[in-house]
């Protein structure tokens, strides 16, 4: 992508990372469709943007407590219009406690124009391995 590319990709993945940094499920959740599919890096299947609101919300309040994502647009394309496909790097770092870790994974987003905004209608999250 170019850095022109980026720029424009940039408004994707900030709400993302600030609702995961303020811990706020519905505000994730926010950037999806209505109807949208999310499956998590275990394989876990979602379905609407409410599921996504409350699992996020959990995993906030457990397992990834006080932990930061970062995201970036490492692709971008569009498939029709008004379809888009994104492939993001994202790398998250989870604090001193009983899931401590950093985990890297590749998410590939389809995002669908929506009133003038980009909608993700679904969201799958594929964690990188490290040899």
């Amino acid at each position: 992508m170019t850095d022109q590319d980026q720029a424009a990709a940039k408004p994707l993945v900030e709400p993302l990372e600030a609702a995961w940094t303020r811990a706020d499920g519905d505000a994730f959740a926010a950037e999806f469709a209505e109807d949208a599919d999310f499956v998590n890096i275990r394989g876990d299947y979602f379905s609407g943007r409410e599921a996504v609101a409350h699992g996020h919300a959990a995993i906030f309040g457990s397992i990834y407590a006080g932990s930061r994502i970062r995201y970036s647009v490492a692709r971008l394309r569009e498939l029709a219009p008004g379809v888009l496909l994104a492939h993001l790097d994202a790398h998250l770092h989870v604090p001193p406690g009983p899931a401590a870790r950093d985990i890297s994974a590749i998410p590939s987003l389809v995002l669908v124009a929506d009133d003038g905004a980009w909608r993700i209608a679904s969201f799958h999250n594929t964690t990188r391995l490290r040899a």
